[in-house]
């Protein structure tokens, strides 16, 4: 057992419950950078406990019925058979290249996390579609090729890289089918659960997972996920989106300077610093946004107030002025 790699799954499948996106986009790199495990088996254990830990909380998020279920269907039509493939294309990649593989799929990675983070971002500030959101799609034909479409891409990335499925389901989820939030993170949770096992089974098949390792992620990452999913509907996510686009940027780049492509570790330095103003600015909207809510109820009940007492006083003058 290893306290830290616990604990990092805890945090982790927190995030991933919450938000729906963090799982293979922060466990990997995390398990490259910090722990030093090579490349392509922390991608092949990253997608084995995540099978496991999306599978819990998309159980959660079903029985909470924020799951559309026919579009995570359809999307799981493309997105399964795409993960296989990627897959495959990876050990074809490690055949071809030899010895730079590793520097190879260090790229790969770091490609896919700066895309991660940069569609956590558009996300957050998605604010247009909001008056147009729904909680269900009827499944036109549109949509259903949308779906499929959108499935395929988000598979392969995921087969070669385990990043990507969290945040890039989220934005097609909003853009391509407006769903609310609560549907979007419940839907992205749920179809992610059947993606990764398909794509964890190859990696097993291909002898990319360490199991020991992946038990020891389980460990923290289950019960996260579990809480994770229970606060969704509680906690407005916001600040942990813009943090965590912030964070996996500046993960990408990390992984772009360990794959030797000459990345001054100073220019990771403004990450860590943009976390922290991100935080400080998003919680200060919140902040913002809420009382902006609330002043206008609180004016209601003070004319609501102002009125009763009027009707009060109205009824007090009558009796006094009866004969």
């Amino acid at each position: 057992m290893d306290a830290a790699i616990i604990g990092f799954g805890l945090g982790v499948g927190i995030l991933v419950g919450m938000t729906g996106i963090g799982g293979g986009s922060l466990m990997t790199p995390l398990l490259i950078l910090v722990f030093g495990v090579k490349p392509i088996t922390a991608i092949g254990t990253d997608l084995a406990y995540a099978a496991v830990t999306k599978t819990v909380g998309g159980y959660k998020h079903w029985r909470q019925k924020t799951v559309d279920l026919k579009l995570s269907t359809w999307m799981a039509l493309g997105s399964v058979p795409a993960a296989v493939g990627g897959v495959y294309a990876l050990d074809l990649l490690e055949r071809a290249t030899g010895r730079d593989f590793d520097e190879l799929l260090l790229t790969l990675l770091a490609g896919a996390l700066l895309l991660t983070g940069t569609a956590t971002l558009v996300r957050s500030f998605l604010k247009r579609f909001h008056e147009r959101e729904r909680g269900t799609v009827a499944m036109e034909r549109r949509h259903k090729v949308a779906a499929v479409t959108l499935g395929v891409f988000v598979g392969f990335v995921l087969g070669v890289t385990s990043a990507g499925s969290g945040a890039l389901i989220a934005v097609g989820l909003i853009l391509l089918f407006r769903l609310v939030p609560t549907r979007v993170v419940g839907t992205d949770v749920f179809h992610a659960a059947i993606l990764l096992w398909a794509a964890a089974a190859a990696h097993v098949v291909a002898g990319n997972v360490d199991f020991a390792l992946a038990a020891n992620i389980l460990l923290g990452s289950v019960p996260g996920v579990w809480m994770g999913s229970h606060w969704s509907i509680r906690v407005h996510p916001a600040v942990l989106r813009t943090t965590l686009a912030v964070v996996l940027i500046g993960a990408g780049m990390a992984l772009l300077g360990k794959a030797g492509l000459g990345i001054p570790p100073l220019a990771l330095v403004p990450f860590p610093l943009g976390v922290i103003v991100l935080l400080v600015v998003t919680i200060i909207h919140e902040r913002r946004a809420r009382l902006r809510g609330a002043a206008p109820a609180s004016q209601r009940r003070d004319v609501a107030a102002g009125a009763a007492s009027a009707r009060a006083a109205g009824a007090r003058a009558a009796e006094v002025s009866r004969p």
